[in-house]
């Protein structure tokens, strides 16, 4: 079951624009995306209110989207405001309109009750915002999995110097030896992990030059129901860095936004802000280029477990130790879930 009273990504501000709207499937609802006459990004029901055609196959124009069958005209509330040879528009043209909001470059939409829509539940990430600071590149992917799978993944770093041992992974023992503190938030949960005097893994070589042991910690919050924002770093072991000193060095941050499309599938949205040679636009393309085969090698693997599950099954599936953090943010979302059930049997 999709928890439909949340915040979930729709798009990239960048994705919407011009005269083409963009379709996107989210809680198992097929939408439209686009920008009315304002630029103020709109999110409908993907369904004509005369003869059901997508919206997405028309093309987005002054008054709003119109039509690619007939050509009736509706606007980002979801009206329909202009029908060819017909003065009088029925009360009931209408579309279901869905909450859009606009922020940190990210388009989020609401799917559930829109009375409980409140913008203060929108995850901040103001790095996007500040490409002096924190250049940064984005992405999205679709996967075929459960989008909890992939939040499963983000969540537990143990599976790092297995999966991703050529790139960004290291030494597996540092992994699963690491330091680790986890603290509850009001919202989600929040790791912090140190791997002291570890051998640099070779993404961390290739951006930095380090010459010799580091310090790398990796700090990871997963907001409910399915972000997680992530601050990855290493400098020379003994410069300070795990009693505070982390300016200097090799930095990054990291956004993960995942939005279910189906109960077996979903969108993964990324970016990758470079806080170590910001003055230097290759740096951050070549930072980009070195993490995004890690979260292809991720996307095949859950794509593999979701196909194991929805093959076999759950059962017999064991947790162990690692599973500690995952099995808090499985909780935390049974328990959402739980709420808007209660809620929507009470009204």
């Amino acid at each position: 079951m999709l928890l439909r009273d949340a915040w979930y990504i729709a798009a990239w501000a960048d994705e919407i624009s011009g005269e083409q709207p963009l379709a996107r499937r989210i809680c198992n609802e097929p939408i439209v995306l686009f920008r009315d006459g304002t630029g103020r990004a709109a999110a409908l029901a993907d369904r004509c209110c005369h003869r059901a055609a997508p919206l997405s196959m028309g093309i987005v124009v002054e008054e709003g989207i119109q039509c690619g069958y007939h050509g009736l005209i509706i606007d980002g509330s979801g009206r329909c405001v202009r029908i060819p040879g017909q003065k009088q528009i029925p009360a009931d043209a209408r579309v279901q309109s869905y909450r859009a909001v606009e922020k940190d470059r990210l388009v989020w939409v609401w799917m559930g009750n829109p009375a409980k829509a409140d913008t203060a539940g929108i995850v901040d990430f103001p790095y996007h915002n500040d490409p002096g600071k924190w250049p940064n590149k984005h992405d999205v992917y679709p996967i075929k999995a459960n989008y909890m799978l992939m939040v499963d993944n983000l969540m537990d770093l143990t599976h790092l110097g297995y999966l991703h041992a050529k790139t960004v992974g290291g030494n597996p023992a540092a992994h699963v030896e690491a330091e680790m503190k986890t603290v509850r938030t009001p919202t989600g949960v929040k790791f912090t992990r140190w791997m002291r005097n570890s051998v640099p893994p070779p993404t961390y070589v290739k951006a930095a030059g380090f010459k010799g042991r580091v310090d790398r910690w990796q700090e990871f919050e997963f907001v409910a129901p399915s972000s997680v924002l992530q601050w990855t770093g290493a400098a020379d072991t003994g410069a300070g860095a795990y009693e505070g000193k982390r300016d200097g060095g090799f930095q990054f941050r990291l956004f993960h936004g995942l939005t279910p499309e189906t109960e077996t599938s979903c969108y993964y949205f990324w970016s990758v802000a470079n806080g170590y040679r910001q003055d230097e636009p290759e740096a951050t393309e070549q930072l980009y280029q070195e993490i995004a085969p890690t979260f292809v090698e991720d996307r095949v693997m859950v794509e593999a477990q979701q196909a194991r599950m929805s093959e076999l099954g759950e059962a017999g599936l064991v947790d162990i130790a690692s599973d500690a953090t995952r099995m808090q943010m499985r909780r935390m979302v049974e328990r959402l879930i739980a709420g808007e059930q209660t809620g929507n049997a009470a009204e």
